[in-house]
């Protein structure tokens, strides 16, 4: 009777399925980009040109940038609004049309910047403190032999994951040669398509998994931490992943060791993040701004080819923001993210790290 009764069990979702808007199916959305696509208007542009004037005519360092200091009168309840979409809607934006053909590096950071303060706190990005991060390809090793590489520097296929933080933004000022695709995935409808077809696997990703630091070490903690994939806290479903730390994490000795369970049920996550029908690409063009919603939301970046003048090579900066509007998260979560308390959390905190935003690839 007992086994019956655990193979019921196993058969059975470890929660409801996932209805509302963050389910999104990338097939449905590739035909009508103008629901989550945002193209800014001439009158948003010369606001955001004002507050970098400011910010400019003050001296401000792009690090110390606030909501407050970077004044946006009308555009500002549009990013508001948007905000609350990617909160709590379909967890993502497009917003098109930033100018950054021919400016100089310091206008675009402070008006990425800015805007992105609307939506949240600025949080480090790695172990040397930086608030601005820039995806570039620095030609070093491959992150997927070389434990102390983070994909974002290399051209390397990045593969879906989700990122240290509850909004990751990107602001795209050169594209590749070829290649360096986006692509995304909402991981709620990821879960729903698994507790239909594999109840018993998907159950296997809301138990703990070692994830690998890879170097980055926050002082008095191990090199791995130990957290779900899907956690159900306070009646909403959330998703941490990364496919490469999980693996990496095999490396120390006393992480504990995937079971063949795990990495069948880890092979099926990763095959329906790829699934052409689930995920959504996009090619992200000189003044676009994708933000996205770590917490429901994978994303990807395909490998690219480069261009051989500097100035012209693919570069990307990128935002790591604590939302203050942001969902509770189980206290687990605090092995990944420092702490859950909502707008002040995330990051990668190390010892003798100096908060600052640097204006190029280091």
């Amino acid at each position: 009777m007992l086994d019956r009764v655990n193979g019921s069990a196993r058969n059975e979702p470890p929660r409801p399925l996932v209805d509302g808007p963050s389910a999104w199916i990338g097939a449905a959305l590739r035909a009508h980009p103008e629901t989550w696509t945002y193209t800014l208007s001439p009158d948003e542009i010369a606001e955001i040109e004002a507050a970098i004037a400011a910010v400019l005519t003050e001296g401000r360092d792009v690090a110390d940038i606030t909501r407050g200091n970077f004044p946006l009168p009308s555009f500002g309840r549009t990013l508001d609004a948007l905000c609350r979409e990617i909160l709590e809607g379909r967890g993502f934006v497009l917003i098109r049309g930033l100018p950054v053909a021919g400016r100089p590096i310091l206008e675009s950071a402070i008006a990425y910047c800015g805007i992105g303060r609307y939506f949240g706190a600025m949080c480090s990005q790695n172990a040397k403190g930086h608030l601005l991060g820039h995806v570039r390809d620095l030609g070093g090793p491959s992150a997927a032999v070389d434990p102390s590489v983070r994909a974002y520097h290399t051209a390397e296929r990045q593969m879906f994951h989700t990122d240290g933080s509850d909004i990751v933004g990107l602001l795209c000022l050169q594209q590749a040669k070829a290649g360096g695709l986006s692509s995304i995935v909402s991981s709620m409808s990821m879960y729903n398509r698994m507790a239909g077809e594999r109840p018993d696997l998907v159950r296997r990703l809301f138990a703990p998994l070692p994830f690998d630091r890879r170097g980055e070490v926050p002082q008095g903690m191990r090199p791995f931490y130990l957290i779900p994939v899907f956690t159900d806290y306070a009646e909403q479903l959330s998703v941490g992943y990364t496919r490469r730390n999980i693996n990496s994490s095999q490396r120390h000795p006393d992480a504990p060791r995937l079971s063949p369970e795990d990495v069948e049920a880890l092979d099926l996550f990763d095959a329906l993040a790829n699934d052409s029908e689930l995920r959504l690409d996009m090619v992200l063009e000189p003044g676009d701004m994708q933000f996205l919603h770590n917490h429901t939301i994978l994303h990807d970046r395909t490998a690219f080819e480069d261009w051989p003048e500097p100035e012209r090579k693919r570069h990307l900066l990128r935002l790591w923001l604590a939302a203050p509007d942001a969902r509770p998260l189980d206290p687990i979560l605090a092995q990944r993210f420092g702490s859950v308390e909502i707008g002040n959390r995330g990051g990668i905190h190390c010892a003798g790290a100096r908060l600052h935003a640097p204006l190029e690839p280091a």
